[in-house]
């Protein structure tokens, strides 16, 4: 159905198989950072319009990919659909993030809201087969999803916060209806990212953004628990092919071994995590991606190229390691530092792998088979 994928750097990093050198993709790297993606947001008209309009979704994707040798794109779209599609009424502020025109706040509330599947989605599933076909095998395509707990967070709330105070009032006076909430959010998120599996994602992430906000014995409960609900719900083979699945939860490097215990391929670590103390402590049972601070990208090259080899460094030597931001780019950046990076990456990346093979070309023909 789709063209043989030329650059797998990004997939056998994940799978921990020989790579010629470190694979790198950005979060976010389709943003407002871009002169391109803004001239599209315009015409498009707004941000839900972009992320709805296969070609512009489409578009958006690809832009990056243009000005710099990723070696992934990731699906543009939002972590918050599944709560539109709930009905709550998604809608942007300008300036001040995604709201909801519904809160989730009682039982009652709790109990008249939908689980989704791919259906009540198809704009997204559309957009993945798009973008898919519009890639060309050119690189991996991510598909993702927010986690269960950071999607209740701002269903609960309305939109973004600074103390989570009804979520978390919810979580302690009455535990069973946040239950009841997010085991309707992890059945949804099981169908949606195996939508976007069947319809071309080659890779899936979750996204637990506000994770981090919990204590240990919460975040167990009522994030991580969800997590591996998902995981064990997922496609991990489609057409012969393994889909692996990134698991990132920000602020939440203390918790590494219990999340790999959780079964999946890899864990995206942000920059408050030492690469190198993350991989001692998982071993080899999962790749990791990550981590350099997003502000590094305000620096000059020099200073970019000498981060990214702290990095590198880190991780060391072998396969297992996705070079990225440890959350998302910074709308501000010049757009001209991200390539410092990537290109960093590619060459300073090479002598971690060299070791696993006598013949570099030898790799080179094994990838172009």
């Amino acid at each position: 159905m789709y063209p043989t994928l030329k650059n797998d750097r990004f997939i056998r990093a994940l799978l921990k198989q020989p790579v010629d050198t470190t694979p790198v993709w950005m979060m976010r790297q389709a943003g407002r950072y871009l002169p391109e993606y803004r001239a599209s947001r315009a015409t498009a008209g707004d941000f839900l319009s972009l992320c709805k309009n296969n070609d512009f979704a489409c578009e958006v994707t690809l832009q990056p990919l243009e000005r710099y040798d990723l070696d992934a794109a990731i699906l543009f779209s939002d972590i918050l659909t599944i709560p539109d599609a709930m009905g709550l009424g998604l809608y942007f502020e300008t300036g001040e993030g995604p709201k909801f025109k519904h809160t989730i706040r009682t039982k009652d509330d709790v109990e008249a809201l939908p689980v989704t599947n791919e259906s009540d989605l198809d704009y997204v599933m559309g957009a993945v087969s798009t973008i898919r076909h519009a890639l060309n095998g050119r690189v991996p395509l991510i598909g993702f999803s927010g986690s269960p707990w950071t999607l209740a967070t701002y269903m609960v709330e309305g939109g973004s916060s600074k103390d989570f105070r009804h979520i978390k009032a919810m979580m302690f006076q009455s535990p069973e209806v946040l239950h009841q909430l997010l085991d309707k959010l992890a059945r949804s998120v099981i169908d949606y990212l195996n939508g976007q599996i069947k319809a071309g994602a080659q890779a899936v992430q979750i996204f637990d953004t506000w994770g981090g906000v919990l204590s240990g014995p919460m975040y167990q409960q009522f994030s991580l628990l969800y997590m591996k609900q998902i995981l064990d719900g997922l496609i991990r083979e489609h057409e012969g092919q393994k889909i692996p699945v990134i698991l990132f939860t920000k602020n939440g490097g203390q918790w590494l071994e219990n999340m790999a215990a959780t079964g999946p391929d890899a864990l995206g670590l942000d920059w408050t995590t030492d690469m190198a103390e993350a991989r001692a402590r998982v071993g080899d049972k999962v790749a990791l991606q990550g981590n350099i601070d997003p502000c590094v990208l305000y620096a000059g090259q020099d200073v970019i190229e000498r981060e990214v080899e702290n990095v590198l460094a880190g991780f060391g030597h072998g396969s297992g390691h996705v070079f990225n931001l440890g959350h998302g780019i910074h709308q501000f950046v010049d757009p001209e530092r991200p390539k410092y990076l990537i290109d960093a990456v590619h060459k300073l990346g090479e002598k971690y792998h060299m070791t696993q093979y006598d013949d570099l070309d030898a790799l080179n023909g094994l990838d172009n088979e």
